[in-house]
């Protein structure tokens, strides 16, 4: 009689583990996006830069600091950006940053990306807590447009208009809306961003924050026109 034969838990087939990708949508951040990259990297070694119509060393400096560099000309939005960002990668989960944040670690994109991957929810956004007043108090009066986030790629690629928005938030969140989708905000403390009138100076920084959240605001609106 044959003994019976035993197969050890090391020998069995284990699941493929999914595979992670950050995606950072960028416009004339070449001094912040190498930063952000950086970061990315400790995460996942396919981290995606779409540069926007960039007039300075973005592309360069994404480059440099070990990104992927899709260069889009010309300047068409972060919508049309992030589409290019997300079909230049085939991973399961992508994680969404902004190319012009501060104070992020590899401990921030764990804590957006793991309940995604643990399906505990369908997408995660981040809003900043601590990182300064003007991108603390922007962030928690519409945390419903922060570009930081987690989910599954396909789901994000199904968001309908993605890359005709330039501005994608609005879009994204009215297909959370429209798809039952779990989602939930997560903390990110000591984030923050470099604002708008530091970058170009106080007055076109303002005109372009002000044209900004018109866009988004108004993403009801059209619509409904359309």
């Amino acid at each position: 009689m044959r003994p019976a034969s035993h197969t050890s838990d090391s020998a069995q087939p284990r699941a493929p583990q999914p595979s992670v990708a950050v995606v950072i949508p960028a416009f004339n951040e070449e001094d912040t996006v190498a930063e952000v990259v950086q970061v990315a990297l400790t995460l996942t070694g396919d981290v995606v830069v779409a540069s926007d119509g960039s007039a300075d060393n973005t592309v360069g400096a994404a480059q440099k600091a070990g990104a992927k560099v899709v260069d889009l000309q010309p300047n068409g939005g972060k919508g049309p950006a992030l589409k290019a960002a997300l079909e230049a990668t085939e991973a399961d989960y992508v994680v969404m940053l902004d190319a012009d944040l501060t104070g992020l670690t590899k401990a921030h994109l764990e804590k957006l990306l793991l309940p995604v991957l643990r399906g505990e929810l369908d997408m995660s956004i981040g809003v900043f807590e601590g990182g300064g007043f003007v991108t603390d108090w922007g962030n928690k009066l519409t945390p419903h447009l922060s570009g930081q986030r987690a989910c599954r790629r396909d789901w994000l690629l199904g968001v309908p208009q993605l890359g005709e928005e330039r501005w994608p938030e609005p879009a994204i969140t009215q297909h959370l809306k429209d798809t039952g989708a779990r989602w939930d905000y997560v903390e990110l403390p000591q984030v923050a961003q470099v604002v708008k009138e530091k970058k170009r100076g106080f007055w076109k920084g303002a005109k372009a924050r002000t044209k900004m959240y018109f866009d988004l605001l108004t993403y009801g609106a059209r619509k409904k026109r359309g």
